[in-house]
């Protein structure tokens, strides 16, 4: 349990405009928060519930560009100067891991309150024990998986025992049971505030006492007790494109005609720099042309690994990949991204340009379509992808769910035979989500075909024609 109070939260009229946008990112906030309580927010995808959480953490500022309207108030107070009582968990816990072991990453954030140094290991200790962190201290963060990382990033808020915490999509790369054990820990803190943003809903619910949705420019289109508000706005909230209890959308219907193989592995093996144990220890697979292969197992069972040595990003230690007859990671660029497109679990690592349909025209480019050709396929990805009022803007600036989008547009640009995608409907609402698997379909029946990493039990059920499960780096 966490002692002290929950803070108080308030917003009159406010409103935040990123740095070189013309929409605001939201507009008319009125929300009042009372201490202690638990709500769940949610919004479409770009309603600006990522910013305002960081709004609420005291983590934008002006100076940088950006513009502010109306009141903020975490205690009364603006928000920067509360920041000693508020905790955050990004959506990508690569942007708050700051050091090279996992304990330290914990105390790192102790150290920076002053917290006495006889208290700050007991407090690692605890919080690491809280999230069910299945390795040492020392473990380096380098060798976790992106599910892991998030538990070190839950671990790190909760060890500063903060009044207010708010967590952005906390179990979006974690595996079942580890989302579950971070829900039992949520479920077991009392006193603090919480402000949780999710896209499982159903599982949420037993979380917290209230539910606020939010629309991009609109503020608050709902508010109350969860049973009300779904009973009363569900269907309008499902138009929208806000996640609500119940089934997912209808999946598409799929042939099911393959043809010849487009990625073969045999017997690949892979460990990291410095690693004591194997990511992949001898897997074999298959991937054929029409077919989606969806690829399963706990974090750190080598899902990602395997993604990124069947996409030539990764060079096997033993065994060999083959895209056809050629070794992907000796391919040059440009026939490399003529034979496979990859999307990331960090959408970001593959951004390259500072505008939106420019990062959309690079791969075609590189694969020799001529300008205008791109453009086209640009712009064509932007209207499919609900990004087209963004397409000037800078892609590090977009949501995780614009970003999640952004990045699978980019593999999909240049029409490459194999698409390999990492956790591919990361932060999705309703509406985006289905048009990605539509996409991912239609890929797949016209010809091509689809390997990819997913925690998403649903994607599976929906897409999938085949399933490898991997646990400890082999096929379990």
């Amino acid at each position: 349990m966490t002692g002290g109070e929950g803070a108080a939260i308030e917003a009159r009229g406010w409103g935040w405009r990123h740095a070189g946008r013309r929409a605001w990112a939201i507009r008319g906030l009125d929300l009042r928060i009372r201490p202690g309580e638990r709500v769940l927010l949610l919004g479409a995808s770009g309603a600006g519930k990522s910013t305002l959480l960081a709004a609420l953490a005291g983590l934008l500022d002006t100076s940088g560009g950006g513009e502010s309207e109306g009141e903020l108030r975490v205690d009364g107070r603006p928000p920067h100067d509360a920041r000693d009582s508020t905790g955050i968990v990004f959506q990508d816990p690569e942007t708050q891991l700051v050091m090279a072991r996992a304990g330290d990453d914990v105390a790192f954030g102790l150290e920076n309150h002053c917290v006495p140094t006889e208290a700050i290991w007991p407090r690692v200790h605890r919080a690491l024990a809280q999230v069910h962190f299945p390795y040492p201290e020392d473990r380096p963060t380098a060798a976790l998986s992106g599910g892991e990382k998030q538990r070190l990033a839950i671990a790190g808020g909760l060890a500063l025992r903060p009044r207010l915490l708010l967590l952005d999509e906390p179990t979006a790369n974690l595996d079942p049971v580890g989302a579950e054990l971070v829900r039992e820990t949520l479920a077991d803190l009392s006193a603090m505030t919480l402000v949780l943003v999710e896209h499982r809903v159903a599982q949420s619910l037993p979380l917290v006492d209230r539910v606020v949705v939010i629309e991009a420019g609109a503020g608050v289109v709902a508010d109350g007790a969860p049973q009300e508000v779904f009973a009363r706005y569900g269907a309008r909230l499902a138009e929208l494109g806000v996640w609500v209890p119940g089934p997912p959308p209808a999946a598409p219907t799929r042939r099911t005609a393959f043809g010849a193989d487009l990625a073969r592995a045999d017997d690949i093996a892979f460990r990291y720099p410095g690693a004591e144990t194997w990511a992949l220890a001898g897997v074999d697979l298959v991937v054929r042309a029409g077919e989606a292969l969806a690829v399963t197992g706990p974090n750190g069972s080598g899902k990602s690994t395997l993604a990124l040595l069947v996409a030539g990003l990764l060079r096997p230690a033993r065994g060999r990949v083959a895209l056809e007859d050629a070794e992907p990671w000796s391919l040059p660029a440009r026939r490399l991204v003529a034979h496979v497109g990859t999307v990331f679990q960090d959408p970001e690592h593959q951004f390259v340009t500072g505008r939106v349909d420019e990062e959309l025209m690079v791969g075609p480019l590189r694969a020799g379509r001529y300008a205008p050709d791109a453009r086209r396929i640009a712009m064509d990805l932007l209207e499919r992808l609900h990004l087209t009022h963004l397409a000037a803007a800078n892609p590090f600036t977009l949501s995780g769910g614009e970003q999640r989008r952004l990045s699978v547009a980019t593999a999909l640009a240049t029409a490459p035979p194999l698409l390999v995608l990492d956790e591919p409907t990361f932060g999705q609402d309703r509406r985006t989500y289905a048009e990605l698997v539509a996409l991912l379909a239609a890929h797949c029946d016209g010809g091509g075909a689809a390997l990819f990493a997913t925690h998403d039990e649903d994607l599976v059920t929906s897409l999938a024609d085949r399933t490898l499960r991997l646990a400890g780096g082999r096929a379990a």
